[in-house]
């Protein structure tokens, strides 16, 4: 669906474990992370679809394979594959990288909700518009 976003993080002390690796629950707030910067690069910042248009964005689902560590300091890098639009959720397959290893590989269900009932809500037209004029 998209050529996919990528967004640097870097691997901060509060991100590891009693380990010195990251703590498997962080890989899915970098993930959040380049979700947002996703959507940030398309023009739309997530408290304005919350205000202006009455949307939210959850998770619905995740899964997640953890397949190496990343450590303190780590640079890596977190894309955001947009691989399907449906009317109201979006699916990502997201990768975490350091160089050209992969150390995590996560595909994310994202729906609309209504902000005010948390009801399945249409992604906004303008939103969807963007998508299908390439962002």
């Amino acid at each position: 669906m998209s050529e996919g976003f990528v967004w640097p993080v870097r691997v901060y002390y509060e991100d590891t474990d009693a380990g010195g690796v990251v703590y498997y629950a962080n890989y899915l707030k970098f993930m959040e992370r380049a979700r947002t910067e996703w959507l940030r690069a398309l023009g739309f910042e997530q408290d304005s679809l919350w205000q202006d248009l009455g949307v939210i964005f959850a998770v619905r689902s995740v899964q997640a394979e953890y397949l190496k560590p990343a450590r303190f300091n780590d640079a890596l890098l977190v894309s955001a594959e947009l691989v399907e639009a449906r009317p109201a959720s979006f699916s990502f397959v997201q990768r975490v990288m350091r160089e050209d290893a992969t150390l995590c590989e996560g595909r994310v269900r994202i729906v609309c909700l209504a902000a005010d009932s948390f009801r399945p809500q249409a992604v906004p037209e303008v939103l969807l518009k963007r998508l299908r004029d390439g962002g």
